[in-house]
């Protein structure tokens, strides 16, 4: 594929989830300090999304914000908003809600999360022009398969977007057949959510076995692998800072031949057409797995 350079290109490819902060799995503090040792470890792109506990992950952040110093480089904040709320008056006060949370006045990147009932057009029109008033500085997508994005490129405006987040890992491959590939060649930043699937992969066997050999854990292997391409940012929960400090490993780790013919054979890159995985947001499973053998 084409290497092309991302606006994000200043950031590390490696930034920091939020998914479940700020609920009560850990100690709101614990949670805080992870995401601040996170920025001094230079991942400094942060997502959540007005969903995220109800805007509570929002809120952790901004706390995090008012103890980072001004004087350092600031974070890059992505937020999404919901597909019920995708309207052009509904875009705009999800918005504000969101910015209030984070105690921002600018949004970095805003996603429309996923596709719903309102017409395409009238997301991109909001979302254009939040972003000629000053209020978002880039906007994308979230779970736009191939096809969705080709329909995007062709409404008013929608050449625009420059990330589609979506599920990737080590299980989760499909996008490599079509829409990794799309996106490179549109310009459009892959973001991957669930690097680490559901926690399946910190421990798995065989990307241990390859992390022994390298000095590292197997969820370093596994983060490693989604950024291998230079195409991918990969965006992981940060809950404790023991995690985000193994996680920020896999900047340093470069997978070698060896490691990527194992990962593989186990896994093979999909040869055709596959559903794109999405989280069931009622269930901690992806909608749809490829089959897997590491064991």
């Amino acid at each position: 594929m084409p290497h092309f350079s991302s606006f994000l290109a200043p950031h590390a490819h490696l930034g920091m989830g939020s998914w479940h902060l700020g609920q009560g799995r850990r100690s709101w503090d614990e949670e805080k300090r992870a995401l601040l040792t996170g920025l001094q470890l230079g991942l400094t792109l942060i997502d959540t999304a007005e969903m995220y506990g109800d805007g509570l992950s929002e809120e952790l952040i901004g706390d995090v914000l008012r103890d980072w110093p001004a004087s350092q480089p600031q974070p890059f904040l992505v937020s999404k908003v919901l597909p019920m709320n995708a309207s052009r008056n509904g875009v705009m006060r999800a918005f504000e809600a969101s910015a209030y949370k984070l105690g921002v006045d600018c949004i970095d990147l805003y996603l429309l999360h996923w596709r719903g009932n309102t017409p395409l057009a009238e997301t991109v029109a909001a979302l254009e022009a939040l972003k000629v008033q000053g209020k978002i500085r880039h906007w994308g997508v979230s779970n736009f398969d191939t096809d969705d994005m080709q329909e995007l490129w062709e409404v008013p405006g929608g050449r625009n977007c420059v990330v589609n987040q979506v599920l990737y890992n080590v299980f989760s491959r499909g996008i490599e057949y079509d829409l990794l590939p799309w996106c490179v060649q549109h310009g459009v930043t892959v973001m991957a959510y669930c690097p680490l699937g559901h926690g399946e992969l910190v421990g798995e066997s065989l990307l241990a076995e390859i992390g022994e050999r390298h000095g590292v854990n197997a969820s370093v292997v596994a983060l490693a692998w989604a950024l291998r391409s230079g195409h991918v940012v990969a965006i992981p929960e940060s809950g404790s800072s023991e995690h985000v400090r193994d996680n920020a490993r896999a900047l340093q780790l470069k997978l070698d031949a060896q490691d990527l013919a194992q990962i593989d054979k186990a896994s093979p890159a999909p040869l055709h057409k596959q559903p794109l995985d999405q989280i069931d947001k009622a269930s901690p499973a992806p909608l749809h797995k490829q089959p897997l053998d590491i064991l």
